[in-house]
């Protein structure tokens, strides 16, 4: 029986060093070697200190600062470890809201956003102004999201509208190999951009 047993132990053991220790370091190295900058998160750092990551989303809620699409991100109640309050872009907790179109509380919502950002059945908003995305931390809106903020941003920063519009287009990237995806914005490099303007 042990004659039975040895080979299936050996192939155990060696597929967990192979696959569970030695490919997943090998993979680490590589990427970190070909690509450091992604390999450690994409990580944006201002006076040695991390202000952000350019793959997750942060809540701006100023007026000087572009906002991202909202997040459905939750976390635990702190008075009530049974209950989740509302904590937007918590990489901690990625998910999606799991409300349905038929869902009242989500059609409210909805409805209280897009009353609160001036949308109308003739004037319509870009979709990800008042939708979350699947994981609630894109860090990511479309170009015509943001172009809806820049007379609040501009105001707010007292600079003229050209100059915020010609640092968003700057900070749009296009469909990756002109196909894939669809044109986007990545929030926190817009906003650390408009800091970085005179």
């Amino acid at each position: 029986m042990l004659r039975d047993i040895r080979p299936a132990l050996v192939m155990m053991l060696l597929m967990t060093v192979l696959l569970g220790l030695v490919y997943p370091l090998g993979m680490t190295g590589i990427a970190g070697a070909i690509m450091p900058q992604q390999a450690k998160g994409s990580l944006i750092e201002r006076d040695g200190k991390v202000i952000g990551s350019t793959l997750i989303g942060q809540n701006f809620t100023g007026d000087k600062y572009f906002h991202g699409r909202p997040s459905a991100t939750t976390d635990t109640d702190p008075n009530d470890s049974t209950k989740t309050v509302p904590s937007p872009y918590n990489a901690a907790s990625s998910l999606a809201s799991n409300l349905g179109p038929t869902s009242k509380a989500l059609v409210e919502r909805v409805k209280e956003d897009v009353a609160r950002l001036g949308g109308s059945k003739e004037k319509p908003l870009p979709a990800d102004m008042v939708t979350t995305s699947g994981s609630g931390l894109d860090p990511h809106i479309s170009p015509a999201a943001a172009a809806l903020q820049v007379a609040r941003v501009a105001q707010a920063r007292g600079l003229p509208e050209a100059r915020v519009r010609a640092l968003l287009a700057a900070a749009t990237d296009e469909r990756t190999f002109g196909v894939l995806g669809e044109p986007r914005v990545n929030v926190l490099q817009l906003n650390l951009s408009l800091d970085a303007a005179k």
